[in-house]
């Protein structure tokens, strides 16, 4: 059938339309249309530069420039279908997809071989023949560099994409000298594996065998990208190949890795440590031009993609505060493995941060270290979709699938990598389809699932040796040469395994040591000494005037002007300052004294509760304005709405704290319950990494908290998973209930000589409580509270001691003022970890007279703190009034929780002795 008979019947004018529109605006219209007029475009510049209006449009199809269109069509087929024929698998046959990229299937005969096209002039070779022109295709599409990018929708990096693949035609020219250093990383890459096999028999390592050309390639990342003006790199990887790119690029010593292989204990005995392939390290990288990089790898536990946002917190960091937010200065790479990132959700959490005011970095390189393999799990059975990069495409990122056993190609790619980095600022993707040699890891058994695939992997040639023969039939090395490069790496590795036999104990090379030297690490005491917090009343008084004051000449919403009225009246009138206003100040005071303030999470600019309103908009244009930035300090606060996700953002600012401890940096959860999409975060980084990696981290967290009849899923931030992570000084934990608490545990955070994560079950309904407020006395000269005392008890009446935390403090409070009732003390638990012990005792011992000592509160017995209670006060002969165990935290019926709410303060009132 002719493909464009359907023209036919289109009248001339749509056409003209259509044409019109595409030399405009070409991308908006469809592919085949567009590269009908580009096709039309070459012959009217052939054919005597004659009018769109003069030409018979029958007449072109019928003759020549028909199969000029054919031919056009047939490059576009290689450009969006060429990645699917390429030679990229070292190990396996590619599968096969129909139709083809045969010339038949775009109209095209035998004929049509040796006649010459225009449409030539498209990939930059100029007029030659359909077999040249094929050729040409199949060398830049259809070898082992595969490339994806005819979705991206912006017409320049189409264009910047096409042009760049078409230099050399989409292979490597290198100098003799680059060959030979690629030969000397793979070599170094190959024998560093055989050594470890050999000397450590049966010892997990997660061997890169099968995707050393990684070595290289990073090396070639940190020398192209340095001379594009990038200062730093932080990179995150998983377990695959981690310990190769700790000793060859990272310089790591590798007596210090042997012996962690020999698995002595660490000369710190105040922290756990972590295994070896989980480590971090910090370093400079000389390149070859003479340039020094600073370079970074993050710590990451197991969980496979989680430390993508440590990374790129890490990089948004350094870019805001040490690069004066130049993004093209700090360059974050992710190493992937395949099966995860095609199945890890949190890889499409972190992609779409790309191009987000407050999370983007300026692009980042992906690079998977494709095994096509999981732990034992085949490709086919990991994923739908045909790539395992094909998430990259949410987001349109170009994608180069590449044969690991090529590594010229290999580096043609992470060159094409960083220029286009560079360029558009966004992310881009390298598949490098490899191998496993052995077993997820070197004691497993891969031929139990994959018997065919590892009867192909065992008798195949590693990248090093491929390579080194083919620069020995280039003449570019000589065996000799090689021997000798090969003795001398081994003698050194030698050397270093005899050094480690001398070390009697390992060490653990803290992360960032630069960024933390001023810091103390310390035990759980040092978190129980009083810091001063106090902060001038006057210069609270002006930064409250400040960031009240309704600015001019700008249109705000009436209720917007309302509230700063009457935060203005809580200073001038009532001295009554109420939880939002004392959370303002408290960022004002830190930043009059030097600290930035970053806020982040869902809705955390105006408050999922509307309490804050840290960013106000004026009615006409929504143009944003921070009051807080009118203070005219050299730190600035900054608040910023994520997108929709727990774990990927919480993991960002955990990265960013990790990079700035004399900076302040909040995540808040939209509801408290919502924290445990972040879980993994939570277990590996926030609780766990001081004690695994020496790391650590002052991020606070925001966890709305609070039974108040909203159901399930909008009343618990789950206390009950916080407090058994706690041990040995690993965070702070608070419930605090007034606002000049919560002022000085934020102040807290930056006036300590040591970072410890806090975490704030932080208030709903409190927010507006007419009982809530403190005054500015209270913030001047006050001090955090780990516990407050009834001050309304009379001591010696009091025979039921009541210990609670958070709002039921109130709801006890007003049944005992409505009650008249002097027979109980009710006593607020506002630190919940690390307890205050001394001051405990100075409460117990004070009511002497007690009878009965009640922990209350308004979870499920089964959840809430009770049982943490119970544990740490079990020399104390205490019980609980709660409600009864259950599978949810709060029923969805407002009349049931009524009911269980009001059985739960009268239950306190009740049989008192």
């Amino acid at each position: 059938m002719d493909q464009f008979s359907f023209l036919n019947a289109i009248h001339t004018e749509y056409i003209e339309e259509k044409y019109k529109r595409y030399l405009k605006y070409p991308d908006s219209i469809e592919p085949s249309w567009r590269s009908f007029f580009q096709g039309f475009d070459f012959a009217n510049k052939s054919y005597d530069n004659k009018s769109f209006e003069k030409i018979d449009i029958n007449s072109i199809i019928s003759n020549d420039i028909a199969k000029e269109f054919k031919v056009i069509n047939l490059i576009n087929g290689y450009r969006q279908r060429g990645h699917l024929f390429t030679k990229t698998n070292p190990v396996r046959q590619r599968r096969t997809y129909t139709p083809t990229l045969n010339y038949e299937n775009f109209g095209l005969t035998s004929s049509d071989l040796s006649e010459s096209f225009n449409a030539a002039e498209i990939i930059g070779i100029g007029r030659c023949t359909l077999k040249e022109i094929i050729e040409h295709l199949e060398s830049m599409y259809c070898d082992s560099i595969g490339v994806e990018y005819m979705y991206i929708r912006n017409p320049e990096e189409v264009k910047w994409i096409q042009n760049w693949l078409n230099n050399n035609f989409n292979h490597p020219i290198l100098s003799i000298e680059e060959k030979k250093r690629i030969l000397k990383k793979l070599s170094h890459a190959v024998a560093f594996e055989n050594f470890l096999h050999t000397k450590f028999v049966g010892q997990k390592r997660f061997s890169l065998e099968g995707g050393e050309s990684l070595i290289p390639a990073i090396d070639e990342i940190i020398n192209h990208s340095s001379e594009q003006g990038v200062k730093e790199i932080v990179i995150g990887m998983a377990h695959r190949g981690r310990l190769n790119v700790l000793a060859n690029i990272f310089n790591k010593s590798y007596s210090q890795i042997f012996t962690e292989f020999e698995g002595k204990d660490y000369i710190d005995t105040i922290f756990s440590g972590d295994v070896k392939y989980h480590l971090g390290s910090s370093n400079k990288y000389n390149t070859k031009k003479g340039k020094t990089v600073k370079i970074s790898l993050a710590p990451n536990p197991s969980h496979l993609e989680t430390v993508d946002a440590i990374v790129e917190g890490i990089a948004r960091a350094k870019t805001d505060h040490d690069y004066n937010e130049n993004y093209g200065d700090v360059l974050p790479i992710l190493i992937h493995g395949d099966a995860a990132i095609a199945a890890q959700g949190i890889v499409y959490e972190v992609l779409q941060m790309m191009s987000l005011d407050g999370y983007k970095t300026g692009g980042t390189i992906h690079i998977i270290v494709n095994n096509q393999v999981g732990f034992t799990t085949n490709y086919l059975d990991a994923r739908s979709s045909t790539y395992c990069t094909d998430v990259a495409k949410t987001v349109l990122s170009p994608v180069l699938h590449v044969n690991a056993d090529d590594p010229e190609a290999v580096i043609h790619v992470v060159r094409f990598a960083s220029d286009y980095r560079n360029k558009f600022h966004k992310d881009v993707f390298i598949d490098l389809l490899g191998y496993r040699k052995y077993g997820h890891n070197e004691g497993d058994e891969p031929r139990f699932t994959q018997p065919q695939l590892y009867k192909i992997i065992s008798k195949h040639p590693n990248p090093r040796e491929i390579y080194r023969a083919k620069l020995e039939k280039e003449d570019v090395i000589t065996t000799q040469m090689i021997a000798e490069s090969d003795e001398e790496y081994r003698k050194l590795l030698d050397k270093n395994l005899e050094a480690s036999k001398d070390m009697p104990q390992a060490t653990v090379e803290l992360f960032m040591q630069q960024e933390w030297k001023t810091f103390d690490k310390v035990g759980v005491n040092e978190l129980l000494k009083s810091i001063d917090t106090k902060f001038s009343l006057n210069t609270l008084k002006e930064i409250a005037y400040k960031i009240t004051e309704v600015p001019k000449g700008k249109n705000l919403f009436n209720k917007i002007k309302r509230l700063l009225k009457q935060r203005r009246e809580m200073v001038e009138v009532s001295n009554a300052i109420d939880w939002g206003m004392g959370e303002l100040l408290a960022y004002g005071s830190l930043l009059t004294e030097g600290h930035a303030v970053r806020l982040s999470g869902e809705d955390v600019e105006r408050g999922t509760f509307s309490h804050r309103h840290a960013v106000i908009k004026t009615e006409d244009t929504e143009e944003e304005i921070i009051l807080l930035n009118n203070l005219n300090t050299p730190k600035k606060f900054y608040a910023y709405n994520s997108p929709l996700s727990e774990y990927g953002v919480l993991g960002f600012e955990y990265g960013y704290a990790m990079t700035t401890p004399y900076s302040l940096t909040i995540w808040e959860a939209q509801f408290g319950d919502f924290v445990n999409g972040a879980q993994i975060i939570i277990d590996q980084y926030i609780s766990a990494a001081e004690d695994k990696w020496k790391m650590q981290n002052g991020l606070v967290m925001l966890l709305p908290h609070g039974f108040e009849g909203q159901g399930a899923e909008h009343s618990s931030a789950r206390i009950e998973r916080f407090l058994p992570l706690c041990a040995n000084g690993n965070m702070y934990v608070i419930n605090a209930t007034t606002p000049a608490n919560f002022f000085h545990a934020i102040r807290r955070q930056m006036k300590t000589n040591f970072r410890k994560p806090l975490i704030v079950f932080s208030p709903k309904s409190l927010l507006r409580h007419r009982k809530v407020f403190s005054t500015l006395e209270d913030l001047a000269n006050g001090s955090f509270q780990e516990l407050i005392d009834d001050n309304t008890a009379n001591v010696k009446k009091v025979s039921r001691l009541v210990f609670c935390s958070g709002k039921l403090y109130y709801e006890l409070s007003n049944k005992k003022e409505e009650l008249n009732e002097e027979r109980i003390a009710i006593v607020r638990l506002e630190q919940l970890y690390p307890l205050h012990w001394d001051k405990i005792y100075q409460i117990l011992d004070k009511y002497e007279n007690k009878k009965e000592f009640i922990w209350a509160q308004e979870e499920p017995e089964n959840m809430g703190a009770w049982w943490y209670i119970l544990k740490e006060f079990r020399k104390f002969d205490i019980d609980v009034i709660c409600p009864s165990p259950s599978g949810s935290p709060s029923p969805g019926s407002h009349d049931r929780y009524d009911k269980i709410q009001h059985a739960l303060i009268h239950t306190v009132f009740e049989n008192l002795k």
